[in-house]
């Protein structure tokens, strides 16, 4: 541990140290500020004999002169057991909830470790969330990353709460736990996500990290790692299959860029680092599945998008990273569809690894593939009656836009605290299919339509 009395200069939540040797960047500091008060801050920049430390909160009392600034020689570190399930921690990791601290079974590094390739299992298990256009159509699967697309006001923290609370592996004995991680959010919404977590009983299997908007900005760069490095502890050591969810990936974004500009270095697209999209899938790609292990890491990562821009930097690179996207809609939204999930251009790249026989059931990927594509075709016949008009449209072009309009009134709305087995989505499916004519339904096997099909009087 060095200590040092040479602060320089504050500039913001910034304190410059001079004249100091063998520090290393994002060393963990604390600073003893002139009337005993002790705060901690980590390196964010090391120059020619100065080092720019960034607070974890206020510098309000830190002068240049009596500041004393210890480098601990240690990154940030996170104390763990599995006594943090059903606790609720700030974006730091210290208790929210007026709980005492936790006493670590161990401490590990928060920036986590790559898994290596060679030892990655192929996710192939099935997720239930209990929300039917995610089970039906875009089918998380145990160790898959799936982000989440929003925009500013639809519910997605709404629909992230709800997986959260519903969300289990299939099977008897597994063991199942969330952790939920807040970044940039309102004293409102984090009030909404303890109390929800705690009324369901959802809690008992979660860990929630919340980190509010008035919090540092850098806070907000260690709260995510926080979450996975829990989740892994979780996964690895006590072999629970752990869904991580993260909101809001902007924000996270945000942050970056700010602390980037703080180190005046030089922007990207739109501002944001050049190394956002190595920063990013650090994040990413602690999901998945490892050899050996019981345990594994699924991640949901919930982002809105600036200007509901698909091309925006943030879930421009989160779609390279990630397997998928459920993507949210302004217009199934302002229909008063909860969910509003777009079923179209969402999707999961990993979901017929994870379906089927055994699994969900056999006939799963036919009903999937015939839904999508009765509703796509529509969706093009609701463009086109509104030029030439219902009554041009054929018999059975008549019967696809009954579907379209029923799959969004049946199998896409559903309560945010109703919890839909895979055999009950399914069910709506084959419902919504027998209104087209049999002959239409060339993606499904015959001897499933034999077995599932309820033929009409």
């Amino acid at each position: 541990m060095k200590e040092y009395k040479t602060v320089t200069e504050i500039a913001g939540p910034l304190v410059f140290v001079s004249d100091v040797s063998g520090v290393g960047y994002n060393e963990i500091v604390e600073i003893m500020t002139p009337d005993g008060e002790k705060r901690k801050g980590q390196v964010l920049d090391v120059g020619h004999n100065v080092a720019v430390v960034q607070v974890f909160g206020s510098t309000t009392g830190i002068g240049t002169e009596k500041t004393i600034v210890r480098f601990l020689g240690e990154t940030m570190k996170l104390g763990l057991s599995p006594e943090m399930l059903g606790r609720v921690f700030n974006g730091l990791g210290e208790p929210r909830d007026k709980g005492p601290r936790i006493i670590p079974k161990e401490k590990i590094d928060i920036t986590g470790l790559p898994i290596n390739p060679y030892s990655r299992e192929s996710p192939n298990e099935f997720i239930q969330t209990g929300v039917s256009t995610i089970d039906g159509t875009n089918t998380l699967v145990r160790g898959q990353k799936l982000p989440l697309f929003s925009g500013a006001g639809l519910p997605h923290n709404q629909l992230a709460v709800q997986i959260a609370r519903q969300a289990k592996v299939l099977g008897t004995g597994e063991k199942f736990a969330v952790v939920f991680a807040a970044i940039g959010i309102t004293h409102e919404e984090a009030s909404f996500f303890m109390k929800d977590f705690e009324k369901t009983g959802a809690l008992e299997n979660a860990v929630l990290f919340l980190n509010l908007a008035d919090d540092p900005s850098v806070e907000r760069i260690i709260t995510p790692r926080l979450a996975l490095t829990t989740a892994e502890y979780l996964a690895y050591e006590q072999d629970m299959h752990v869904l991580t969810l993260i909101t809001d990936m902007t924000n996270y974004c945000e942050a970056l860029r700010e602390i980037s500009s703080a180190r005046q270095e030089v922007p990207g697209r739109r501002g944001y680092p050049g190394y956002m999209y190595t920063d990013l899938s650090m994040i990413y790609e602690r999901a998945g599945r490892v050899k050996g292990s019981k345990g594994s890491v699924t991640q949901i990562p919930v982002l809105t998008m600036p200007g509901d821009d698909k091309t925006h930097p943030i879930p421009d690179l989160t779609g390279y990273i990630t397997e998928g996207q459920i993507l949210l809609s302004r217009d199934i939204h302002r229909k008063n569809i909860y969910p509003p999930v777009d079923v179209l251009p969402s999707l999961s790249r990993l979901m017929n690894a994870g379906i089927g026989d055994e699994k969900t059931r056999e006939d799963h990927k036919g009903v999937s593939d015939q839904l999508y594509a009765a509703y796509a075709t529509g969706r093009d016949l609701r463009s086109l009656s509104a030029v030439v008009g219902e009554e041009a449209l054929s018999a059975t072009d008549r019967k696809y836009l009954q579907l379209a309009d029923e799959f969004e009134k049946q199998f896409v709305q559903q309560g945010s605290y109703e919890n839909r087995e895979i055999e009950k989505t399914l069910s709506i499916g084959w419902d919504l299919l027998s209104i087209l004519p049999e002959e239409e339904l060339k993606r499904v096997k015959q001897k499933h339509i034999d077995r599932y099909l309820r033929k009409k009087e």
